[in-house]
């Protein structure tokens, strides 16, 4: 730690997220290193060191040969401020050194509203934000992560996109980079080289034109590169690496806990569900290897929880076998055991009594719509009696609260349907007070949040509901949903109108990106932070009408700036899915028959893990 470092520590708040030095950090002697990382988390330190990708990314450069990964994260404003007042850069965690001395510096972005700290983070380190203005090959400035699935918001600030799952391609881009140092060899030529790896894509090797009504008219790309970049995906989930012996924040974080992911994937075709078509196809942990990384995790670590991690926990097929192996460690020794991502068609008493054996941990269970009309639009495959049955079981078996989660404004929704959510919450508190030992004690939280129409979804040609709309949706809901035993959260609409624009936006949004963070943009997640007003004007000023990203159906035939990229389900199966959503027609899910969505090119013999 710098002296400078030191004393400005005293006059920020938690000054532990700056400081490094804890349990498992890898610290390596730089004279066996040739090629150093930084891996930047473009939010906070407790938000960061919660993300299990920013962990296994760490283990997997660090256990390179010559290969130094360090980390990164977003000052809050109160060291920012300290920062720059004693022109302090932004420095790697483990060393101290500034993120100019490294060759990679490396951003995971799975949220569109981190994108002005992206642009911070640069500046922080002393890098020109555009890349056209980074004239030197070092460092190289490198984006990973959900948001990466459109990645041409940031195309004018980032150097290489990495799509998919990092574990292998992020090793392959390397190897490239540390020939290139070596060869010494131009930024042009070295991006000509990453270009050849399969899942990057380089912004500057894509030529993008616009018709007179402003959508795409052509995505050309150089001589050599073939659009779209297909995504990268781990093919097995047993050898993959997985972080057992991973950092120990020294504060504390979001997520304290061991999170033992078990699949990859999803089989549910919900269709509003970024993640869920961007992560197939299925693949499984063996429950023995799951059962072995969970038990070494938690003896490694100390802490006294443990979560299972997937998109659909209980989809898991040996999900009991795994909990009863996990418990006969757990319970012992007081470590606590908590299954989110559990489906309302799918939570059994047997689950239930495994989840009480240690800490009763809290219920939620997502609807996302208030009718079977609208669920089954979505495709979410999930009845009211799934819902109440559950519910039975969960307020038989000693729980008194349950949270229900919905969405507002999805394709097709009607007032009826909006009725729907206050509806089922009734009948919820109602068998609560016929189920619960204290039906007195029974209470259902509701929240609501505000549809984002997503990019390689079947709902990417949809229109966004304006915010009014939204509130007036929300106020309907709230004055029809009265009771005391239920309290009515809903999501402020103006961060997911800006999530809107910029997940199904293109490269013409960098100005308004650059603009706004250059007019104090920044932590925009974060009520703290976040001023649409500002927004707004920087749009106006900047010549870009919002509302055509996000409140705009698109044409059935309209190119779109995400693709670019590709995640494998192919963009016909989307348009099925979208006229099926009109028909509120389901589809069934992987395990009961493959829909033929494209992404079993990845599963060897074509047949996927569900």
């Amino acid at each position: 730690m710098t002296k400078e470092l030191e004393r400005i520590l005293p006059l920020v708040q938690k000054p532990a997220r700056y400081t490094g030095g804890e349990y498992r950090a890898v610290v390596k002697d730089k004279e066996t290193v040739d090629f150093r990382f930084a891996l930047c988390f473009p939010d906070t330190y407790e938000i960061g060191m919660s993300n299990l990708g920013v962990r296994i990314l760490y283990g997997v450069m660090n256990r390179m040969e010559g290969v130094w990964c360090e980390r990164a994260f977003a000052p809050w404003g109160d060291m920012e401020e300290q920062m720059r007042a004693h022109n302090i850069p932004l420095w790697g965690l483990e060393s101290g050194d500034p993120l100019q001395e490294f060759d990679i510096i490396g951003f995971s972005l799975g949220y569109e509203m981190a994108y002005t700290n992206v642009l911070n983070m640069m500046d922080l380190a002393g890098l020109e934000v555009r890349r056209e203005n980074r004239l030197d090959t070092w460092p190289l400035i490198v984006a990973g992560g959900t948001c990466c699935y459109n990645p041409e918001p940031l195309a004018d600030f980032v150097d290489v996109f990495s799509l998919g799952e990092g574990e292998d391609v992020t090793v392959e881009m390397i190897n490239v980079c540390r020939r290139g140092k070596k060869e010494n060899w131009s930024k042009n030529r070295l991006l000509q080289e990453l270009s050849k790896v399969p899942g990057l894509y380089i912004p500057s090797m894509v030529d993008v034109t616009y018709g007179e009504d402003g959508t795409i008219a052509a995505l050309t790309p150089s001589e050599g590169v073939e659009l779209p970049i297909l995504k990268r995906v781990v093919s097995d989930m047993n050898t993959s690496y997985f972080p057992t012996d991973t950092i120990v924040p020294s504060t504390e974080v979001v997520h304290d806990r061991v999170t033992l992911e078990l699949f990859r994937g999803c089989i549910r075709g919900c269709r509003f569900c970024q993640a869920g078509y961007a992560y197939r196809p299925v693949r499984a942990k063996d429950p023995k290897v799951a059962l072995e990384q969970g038990i070494a995790a938690c003896k490694d670590s100390g802490y006294q929880e443990m979560t299972l991690s997937s998109l659909s926990t209980s989809d898991y097929r040996p999900l009991v076998e795994l909990c009863d192996g996990l418990l006969d460690y757990c319970k012992p020794r007081d470590i606590g055991l908590s299954l989110p991502s559990l489906r309302a068609d799918n939570f059994s008493m047997s689950l239930m009594q495994r989840m009480q054996e240690v800490r009763k941990s809290g219920l939620t269970f997502a609807p996302e719509a208030g009718t079977q009309r609208l669920r089954d639009a979505i495709n979410k495959n999930v009845t009211e009696e799934d819902l109440m049955q559950s519910c039975r079981t969960a307020f038989s078996g000693g729980w008194t609260s349950v949270k229900l989660y919905f969405m507002l404004g999805l394709p097709t929704e009607t007032d009826e349907d909006v009725l729907g959510i206050a509806e089922l919450a009734k009948k919820v508190v109602q068998c609560g007070k016929a189920y619960a030992a204290n039906p007195r004690r029974v209470h259902v939280t509701v929240s609501t949040a505000c549809f984002v129409p997503k990019p390689h979804t079947a709902f990417q040609w949809e229109a966004q509901v304006d915010m009014d709309e939204y509130m007036r949706r929300v106020t309907l809901l709230r004055e029809n949903m009265r009771d005391r035993s239920i309290s009515y959260n809903w999501h402020d609409p103006d961060t997911s109108f800006l999530e809107a624009v910029f997940s199904r936006g293109d490269r013409r949004l960098g100005r308004a990106i650059e603009e706004a963070w250059r007019r104090g943009a920044k932590f925009d997640s974060w009520s703290e932070y976040f001023d649409l007003n500002r927004w707004l004007e920087t749009f106006q000023d900047c010549g870009i009408d919002p509302h055509f990203y996000a409140n705009r159906v698109r044409k059935d035939d309209e190119a779109f700036p995400w693709e670019v990229t590709s995640t494998g389900v192919t963009r016909a199966f989307l348009a099925r899915e979208r006229k099926q959503a009109y028909a509120a027609v389901i589809t069934p899910d992987c395990r009961h028959q493959c829909s033929g969505c494209g992404a079993n090119r990845f599963c060897k013999g074509g047949v996927c893990d569900a």
